[in-house]
Formats: structure tokens, C-alpha cells, sequence
């Protein structure tokens, strides 16, 4: 029973180890010339001098929430593109009628403005 653990533990083992060496690594090699300007956060090329209560406009998550959304709905092409002799003509059927509403879905976005950048 304990048998059947082994790869896992393993597995388990040679993460923390690869963690912890890359961790010591970057304390021994990395920069050791700290400064103001270094440490303040930058994120998404926007200065730091940002107000806290700066907002995004709803373009942005418009935009993400459409690229997750057709992300995702590609991703469930893999599994028949791995097995479409198996699953034989239906999937293929189903696949393609999956694609063409991914595409109707896709033009109605495009004709409504969502992917225009405001």
C-alpha cells in the first residue's frame, strides 16, 4: 500500500528540494545593492505613484473575461483531438457545430464593440 505513495512522495521530495535550492541560489547570486527605487512594486506598466483608488475602466475586464471565456472553450477541443477515431463521426459532428458557435459567439463580441479598446 505504502508502495503506491513512493512516486508521489518522490515527486513531493525533488519540488521542495528544486524549491529550496533555487531559493538559496538567488540569496547567494542575486543583487546585493538594494535602493528606494528597486524595491517599490510595478505592476502592469503603471507608475507607483498610482492613488490607491484609481480605477480600471470596464473595457479591461470586459476584454479578460472574453479572452478567459474563449480560452477555456478551446481547451475542450483537446480531449476529442486526442480520441476522435473513438469517439468516430458524432464527435466530429459535434465538434465542428461546437466551432461554428464558437465563431457566431465570437463575430456577435466583435460586432457589439466588446473588442474595441476604449
Amino acid at each position: 500500500m505504502l508502495a503506491a505513495y513512493l512516486p508521489v512522495l518522490v515527486f513531493l521530495a525533488l519540488g521542495v528540494a528544486v524549491g529550496l535550492f533555487f531559493t538559496a541560489i538567488n540569496g547567494w547570486l542575486g543583487p546585493k545593492r538594494p535602493s528606494r527605487i528597486k524595491s517599490e512594486p510595478y505592476e502592469c506598466g503603471l507608475p507607483s505613484e498610482v492613488t490607491s483608488n484609481f480605477r480600471f475602466g470596464i473595457s479591461f475586464y470586459l476584454i479578460a473575461m472574453l479572452f478567459i471565456l474563449f480560452d477555456i472553450e478551446v481547451v475542450f477541443l483537446y480531449p476529442v483531438a486526442v480520441q476522435l477515431e473513438a469517439f468516430g463521426v458524432f464527435a466530429l459532428i459535434e465538434t465542428i457545430v461546437f466551432i461554428a458557435l464558437l465563431f457566431v459567439a465570437f463575430v456577435f463580441v466583435w460586432r457589439r464593440g466588446a473588442l474595441e479598446w476604449r
